[in-house]
C-alpha cells in the first residue's frame, strides 16, 4: 500500500455576506431558469409547440400514458420539494426562506447530471396535506427529491410517497449522507483490515440522516446488536420511556448510558449531531484503527486536526470541504437520479442505493486522473486514510454511479426501460455534461498545477482586487498588483478583502527608480530605431501598463493583464511595442470563446485585424489552432464568408480562398475548409449534401475564422448579447509572451477566467 502523505488543508477564497447576496441578485435574480428546447421563431414553430400541433401528442399520451416520456420533458425532470422545516443548519425557516437552497440543489442537479429541476416550496407542515400536495403534482415529474424536511415527519412522508407513487422518490438529507458515508466506511474498514460484520458502531444523533445511515450500514453487513445510538439525552437504551418509534428500533440493552461510555472500544464513530461533543480522550478510548466520521456542520463533533492529534491510526471524515474526506451528498444524488431516470425506474430501492455505495467506494481505489489532482491542487491524491471517497469534481462519477444505479434498477425489477449497451450509455453520460464547466475546469486545473506570477496593471479597481484575491486563494495564480498602495488598501479595508501577502508595486514610487531606468533602457534598445527617445522611454515607465509589460518582458513576471480601465487598442499597442510577436507570426489575433448549447465555439479574429491579407488569415488560423489545443480540444475549422468555395472571385472571399489553398497544401493535417457561408459551416448535413468534396465532412465545426474584423467582432457580440451565450475573451494570440486584455469594466468572473488562461499561456 502507498504511504500516506500529510494532507494539505484546502484554502478557499473568503465568501462574505455581500458576495453571497450579490451572487443571488445580480442579473436575473435566482440561480436557475427555464429555456425552450424546440424552435419557436416562426408562426409554424408556435403552431407546432402549442395549438394545433400540441393536440396530437396529447392524444397519443391519452392512448398510451408511457408516451409521456416520448413527447414531454417528464423523463428528465425532477422536483426538489421542501416545506422549509429543516433547512441546512438554519432550522425551521419556512418554505420561502428555503427557496435559495432548493434553487441551489437544482443547479447541482443540472451541472453534475444534466437533470432539469423545478424547485417547489410547499407551505404545509401537516404530513397528510404535504403528501397530498406532492401526489397531486407528481404527474409532471420523472422523480421527486424531498429536501430539508424535519424528522420524524420526513420518515412518514417519504415512506408513504414511495408506496403511493410510481416514480423515484428520495429524501436526500437521509439517504445522500448515508450513501456517501457508507462508501467511505467500506474503504476505511479495508484500510484498517476490519470486516463490517465484526465492527462496533456508535452513532451520535438520532435524526433523519442518522437513522438512514444506520439502516444502510446494517444492509451492508453491520450487525444491529453492534450499534449504539445516542441522542441529546444520551444512549437510546431499552430502559428509556421517551423514545419514539424511530428511536426504539435502535435501543440497546448494553450497560452504557453516555456517549463517552459508548465509544470505549468502538470501531466507528458516526456524528450527525452538534459540534464539539467528541474529545481527544474519547478518540483515544476507541479500538485500533478507529473510524471517526464527524459530520456536524459547520463545526464537526471533533475537528479533523484534533482527531489526528489524538492518535495516528485514526481515519477521519467531516462534512467540510476544506479538509480531506468530505462526506458530500453531491457525490450521490445527481447520479442516482440520473441512473433512475434513464431506465424510468418506479423507485429508488435498497439495491440501487447499495449499488451506488459500491460504485463510489470502488472509484476511490482507482488511480486518480490528473484533472482531479489539478482541480484540488494536490500532486499525489491516492487511496489511503486521507482519501477514502472520490472528490466531488471527479469527472468519472457520472458514468460510474449512474450506470451502477441503472443496472441495479434493471436487475431488481423496478426499471421500465432496459439499456442494451452499457458502454454506450456510459459514453453518452460523459458527453452530455456541462461543456462549459469542462472547458473552464480544464483551464483552471492546468493553471493550478503550476501557478505563475500574473501582473494586474489596474489594481485600483474593486473587481480587479476581488479577482486577485480569488486566484491567489484558489491557487490559480500568484498576483502582482500595480497601483497606489493607499488607494488599494482603502478598497481592501472597505470591502473586507483578503489580500495578505500579495505584492503591491507603486510604479511611481522612489523605491522603483532603478527599475524604471533599467526598463527604459531595455525598451529604448527595442524601439530606438522606431523613433523612441531615452526620455520618452523613461516617461513610459510611469505608466502601469508599460511597467507591467516590461516585468513580463524581463522575466520578472510571467503574464500580464490589463484593459479593465484601458482602451483595447491602447493596450494592444503596448503589447506590440514591449512584448512583440511570437516567432514565425506576422500578426496578433483576438479570439473569443462562445459557450453555445452545442459546446464551445472559437471565434477568430475578433479584435485586431481590420482587413486581413491572405497571410494574416493563415497566421490567424495557425495561432487559433494552437490556442484551441490548449483547451484539450481538436479544432475543426471553417473559414467563413459570404461566398462558398470560390463562388465569388473578388474582395475578402478571394483572400480566404487563397489562405485555404495554402493551408491545404502546407498543413494537410488540419481539419479546415472554406471559404463557406456560416449556415454551411454550422450544419454539417447541409454542407455534406451540398458540397460533397469538403474536407471536414461528417464533423461538427467548433472554430470559425472570419474574413475581417467587422464580421468577427459583430458575430461574437451578437452571440453574446442577443443569443445570451457566455463569452470568454478576447484572448490575445500571437504575442511572444503572455499579454491579455480584458474587456473594460468586465466582471470578476471574466477576470478570473482570463487570469487562468494567462497562466496556462505562461506554462507552455
Amino acid at each position: 500500500m502507498q504511504r500516506n502523505l500529510k494532507p494539505t488543508k484546502i484554502i478557499m477564497s473568503k465568501i462574505t455576506k455581500n458576495d453571497a447576496l450579490k451572487y443571488h441578485m445580480e442579473g436575473k435574480p435566482g440561480k436557475v431558469e427555464v429555456v425552450p428546447t424546440k424552435p419557436y421563431r416562426t408562426q409554424r414553430d408556435l403552431a407546432l409547440a402549442y395549438s394545433p400541433g400540441v393536440a396530437d401528442p396529447c392524444l397519443e399520451i391519452e392512448k398510451n400514458p408511457e408516451d409521456v416520456y416520448k413527447y414531454t420533458g417528464k423523463g428528465n425532470l425532477v422536483a426538489v420539494i421542501s416545506n422549509g422545516t429543516a433547512v441546512l443548519g438554519l432550522g425551521d425557516i419556512g418554505p420561502m426562506a428555503g427557496k435559495p437552497v432548493m434553487e441551489g440543489k437544482g443547479l447541482l442537479f443540472k451541472i453534475f447530471a444534466d437533470i432539469d429541476v423545478f424547485d417547489i416550496e410547499v407551505d404545509a407542515t401537516d404530513v397528510d396535506k404535504f403528501i397530498e400536495t406532492v401526489k397531486a403534482i407528481s404527474p409532471t415529474f420523472g422523480g421527486i427529491n424531498l429536501e430539508d424536511i424535519k424528522a420524524p415527519e420526513c420518515f412518514e412522508i417519504e415512506e408513504r410517497l414511495k408506496k403511493e407513487l410510481d416514480i423515484p422518490v428520495m429524501h436526500d438529507d437521509q439517504h445522500g449522507t448515508a450513501i456517501i458515508s457508507a462508501a467511505g466506511l467500506l474503504n476505511a474498514l479495508q484500510l484498517g483490515g476490519k470486516k463490517i460484520e465484526d465492527i462496533q458502531v456508535v452513532v451520535n444523533g438520532a435524526g433523519a440522516a442518522a437513522v438512514s445511515c444506520t439502516k444502510l450500514y446494517i444492509s451492508l453487513g453491520v450487525k444491529p446488536e453492534n450499534v449504539v445510538m445516542c441522542d441529546s439525552r444520551g444512549v437510546l437504551h431499552v430502559d428509556r420511556t421517551d423514545l419514539n418509534a424511530q428511536k426504539k428500533q435502535f435501543a440497546t440493552n448494553k450497560n452504557v448510558h453516555t456517549l463517552e461510555e459508548a465509544v470505549v472500544g468502538a470501531d466507528v464513530f458516526l456524528g450527525l449531531s452538534i459540534g464539539g461533543v467528541m474529545s481527544k480522550e474519547m478518540v483515544k478510548s476507541m479500538a485500533s484503527n478507529p473510524v471517526v466520521f464527524a459530520l456536524a456542520n459547520p463545526d464537526p463533533e471533533i475537528s479533523y486536526d484534533d482527531a489526528l492529534e489524538a492518535r495516528e491510526d485514526v481515519i477521519v471524515a467531516t462534512g467540510r470541504s476544506d479538509y480531506p474526506n468530505q462526506i458530500n451528498n453531491v457525490l450521490g444524488f445527481p447520479y442516482i437520479f440520473r441512473g433512475a431516470l434513464d431506465v424510468r425506474a418506479t423507485a429508488i430501492n435498497e439495491e440501487m442505493k447499495i449499488a451506488s455505495v459500491h460504485a463510489i467506494a470502488e472509484l476511490a481505489r482507482e488511480v486518480v486522473p490528473e484533472s482531479v489532482h489539478a482541480a484540488y491542487n494536490e500532486p499525489n491524491i491516492h487511496f489511503g486514510k486521507h482519501y477514502i471517497i472520490p472528490k466531488a469534481m471527479d469527472p468519472r462519477l457520472v458514468s460510474r454511479v449512474a450506470v451502477a444505479v441503472a443496472k441495479a434498477a434493471v436487475e431488481s425489477g423496478v426499471a421500465r426501460k432496459n439499456i442494451e449497451d452499457w458502454d454506450a450509455y456510459a459514453n453518452e453520460l460523459n458527453q452530455r455534461l456541462g461543456t462549459e464547466n469542462q472547458l473552464l475546469r480544464t483551464v483552471m486545473n492546468k493553471a493550478k498545477r503550476n501557478p505563475k506570477r500574473v501582473v494586474f496593471a489596474e489594481a485600483n479597481n474593486f473587481n480587479v482586487l476581488k479577482a486577485a484575491q480569488i486566484v491567489k486563494l484558489d491557487g490559480i495564480a500568484i498576483p502582482v498588483l500595480l497601483g497606489n498602495p493607499d488607494n488599494i488598501n482603502k478598497i481592501i479595508h472597505e470591502n473586507e478583502l483578503d489580500l495578505e501577502g500579495i505584492e503591491i508595486i507603486d510604479v511611481r514610487s522612489e523605491s522603483e527608480i532603478e527599475r524604471r531606468k533599467r526598463y527604459a533602457e531595455i525598451l529604448c534598445q527595442k524601439l530606438g530605431r522606431k523613433g523612441l527617445t531615452s526620455k520618452e522611454a523613461l516617461d513610459k515607465m510611469y505608466d502601469r501598463n508599460y511597467f507591467g509589460a516590461m516585468m513580463v518582458e524581463t522575466g520578472e513576471a510571467d503574464a500580464f493583464i490589463s484593459g479593465y480601465a484601458t482602451r483595447y487598442f491602447e493596450a494592444l499597442k503596448i503589447a506590440e511595442d514591449v512584448i512583440g510577436l511570437e516567432k514565425d507570426r506576422k500578426t496578433l489575433v483576438g479570439m473569443n470563446i462562445i459557450m453555445t448549447k452545442r459546446g464551445p465555439v472559437f471565434f477568430a479574429d475578433t479584435t485586431v485585424n481590420a482587413e486581413p491579407s491572405s497571410q494574416s488569415l493563415i497566421d490567424t488560423t495557425l495561432s487559433t489552432v494552437k490556442a484551441v489545443k490548449h483547451f484539450n480540444l481538436e479544432p475543426v475549422m471553417a473559414m467563413v464568408s459570404y461566398s462558398n468555395f470560390g463562388s465569388v472571385r473578388v474582395g475578402s472571399p478571394t483572400k480566404a480562398h487563397d489562405a485555404i489553398k495554402y493551408l491545404h497544401k502546407n498543413h494537410p493535417e488540419l481539419d479546415i475548409d472554406g471559404e463557406m457561408q456560416l449556415n454551411f459551416a454550422l450544419d454539417k448535413n447541409l454542407r455534406d449534401s451540398t458540397f460533397t468534396f469538403n474536407k471536414i465532412a461528417g464533423k461538427d465545426v467548433n472554430t470559425l475564422i472570419f474574413p475581417n474584423l467587422s464580421s468577427g467582432n459583430i458575430a461574437y457580440k451578437l452571440m453574446q448579447d442577443l443569443g445570451g451565450f457566455d463569452n470568454i475573451g478576447p484572448v490575445l494570440l500571437g504575442t511572444a509572451k503572455p499579454f491579455h486584455i480584458i474587456p473594460m469594466g468586465c466582471s470578476v468572473r471574466e477576470i478570473i477566467n482570463m487570469c487562468a488562461i494567462a497562466v496556462v499561456d505562461a506554462q507552455v
